[in-house]
């Protein structure tokens, strides 16, 4: 049971790095955007 427990602890931590990487791909097209 805790090893199931840990697995779900594992993709919820890829799906968090997975969303940080869009906002800052997001933001960079921001930035971008106001720079050009």
């Amino acid at each position: 049971r805790k090893k199931e427990r840990e697995e779900e602890g594992r993709k919820e931590r890829e799906r968090e790095k997975e969303r940080r990487k869009k906002e800052r791909k997001r933001e960079r097209r921001k930035e971008a955007r106001r720079e050009g």
